[in-house]
């Protein structure tokens, strides 16, 4: 999109010093905007998203195969059938080739097979419900999208947090994901692999953060007017510095449970984070039965943002 100043200069169509340093000055900043941008799918921190990354590159990589040659064939062609080319031969009654039919279909023939063989093997090898190959047993974590906010479930270690996640550094992760409302989606970029959650419904995601960092976590599908917002932290620890986590999650915060569940299902808007020293071992099991009632989704008229479903015990 032009600048400002870009669409003065277009508007009263002119040219002056003014209009040609606007242009070339959003030339020039817009590289620099850009790089306020994290890179996260392309800074992958785990093998899902170091795979997936691979992927990009080489789709990108095939499909530049045609690209490239196509750019430059146009330029050639142009350059060559200019009017002041007396060497060019016009052929107006020029009607079929061969050998040029068989450039034109041969090429993106084999560009789709390319991509689509990546694909064939990406989609089996990178499949969410597939456990990741590790000498370490599997950290169980549940997850259930709110309005708007996430809740987090370590079933064996029987505590929670809400939008906050910690994981152990190296060792796998196995989600399981519900939605208590409306249809959302689970997504750390630098982790890898977007999935859907679905009120009713188990989904499965195997990911794993290689080494400690602090990633974001956000929901990456629409759902209402707290969806800026739905965003999570996932700090990755050394495994001394999950087990204290715990330890000290075990000693703060509330119980819980289906009535303390229920409060937190209301809708509100920038919840902070925070932890229950204790979490029922069933109670996701409930959520996806729907033993306890699905939260009504988005409705008319927006929650109050002050408004906080933390209790303290």
């Amino acid at each position: 999109m032009p600048s400002g100043g870009a669409r003065v200069c277009q508007a009263r169509r002119i040219v002056s010093p003014y209009c040609t340093f606007a242009a070339r000055g959003t030339i020039v900043l817009l590289p620099i905007v850009l790089t306020a941008c994290q890179p996260a799918v392309l800074d992958p921190q785990g093998i899902i998203g170091i795979a997936e990354k691979t992927i990009l590159i080489d789709s990108l990589a095939i499909m530049l195969a045609i690209v490239i040659p196509t750019i430059a064939a146009t330029f050639a062609f142009a350059w060559w059938f200019r009017a002041s080319n007396t060497r060019a031969r016009y052929l107006p009654d020029f009607a079929y080739s061969g050998r040029l039919e068989l450039i034109v279909w041969a090429i993106p023939l084999l560009v789709i097979m390319l991509l689509g063989g990546v694909t064939w093997i990406g989609s089996h090898d990178l499949d969410p419900a597939k456990p990741l190959a590790s000498n370490t047993p599997p950290l169980e974590v549940q997850v259930v999208s709110l309005d708007w906010k996430w809740l987090f479930i370590y079933p064996e270690q029987h505590v929670a947090s809400v939008n906050q996640l910690v994981v152990p550094a190296g060792v796998p992760i196995h989600f399981s994901l519900t939605s208590a409302s409306v249809m959302n989606a689970f997504f750390i970029p630098q982790l890898g692999s977007m999935i859907y959650t679905m009120n009713g419904m188990t989904t499965q995601l195997n990911l794993q953060a290689d080494a400690p960092g602090t990633f974001r976590g956000l929901s990456s599908h629409y759902s209402g007017d707290g969806f800026a917002d739905m965003h999570f932290e996932v700090q990755a620890v050394p495994a001394d510095g999950f087990a204290a986590w715990i330890d000290a999650a075990r000693k703060t915060g509330p119980t819980l449970d289906p009535a303390s569940y229920t409060t937190l299902a209301k809708q509100s808007i920038g919840t902070a984070p925070f932890t229950f020293r204790s979490a029922d071992p069933t109670l996701f099991q409930q959520i996806v039965a729907q033993k306890l009632p699905p939260a009504p989704g988005p409705q008319t008229g927006r929650p109050d943002a002050s408004v906080s479903p933390r209790t303290e015990p």
